[in-house]
């Protein structure tokens, strides 16, 4: 097996990477233009079949989607999430009064959390948590 310094190899390994680099961005994304230009190849990809478990092309785009998603985790931190607007959420999605939510207590414990007078307990927060099945890490 031929090792990464014999020249030749190291040069046709140097011209295929840059042949698939002029199409896919395989390297850090450090700017909006590189991100852009990441965006853009995996759609192509995308476009292409290649979301597909099966494709010849799947590990590539799981590849730059790892860089895409380093870069918006690093320029994009998520806001933190307070417990009421979580509630408030959940209650959203599920369509719940402040009364559909015994976990909490009755409808005026519940009516004091989401006004900021109270603050959940470990029971309530435990049994919110086993309720929309989310960690109870999200209400602390």
């Amino acid at each position: 097996m031929e090792t990464l310094t014999d020249r030749d190899a190291v040069a046709e390994i140097t011209s295929h990477y840059q042949a698939l680099s002029s199409f896919v961005p395989l390297r850090a994304i450090r700017s909006e233009q590189d991100y852009d230009a990441a965006i853009s190849a995996l759609n192509r990809l995308l476009d292409a079949g290649a979301a597909s478990d099966e494709h010849p092309l799947a590990d590539l785009v799981n590849a730059l989607g790892n860089l895409i998603s380093d870069y918006e985790d690093r320029r994009y931190p998520p806001e933190p999430v307070t417990p009421v607007a979580m509630i408030r959420f959940l209650m959203d999605q599920h369509r719940l009064s402040q009364s559909d939510l015994p976990e909490i207590g009755g409808q005026s414990v519940v009516s004091e959390v989401l006004n900021g007078k109270r603050q959940l307990n470990v029971r309530q927060i435990k049994k919110l948590s086993a309720r929309f099945n989310i960690p109870a890490s999200v209400f602390l």
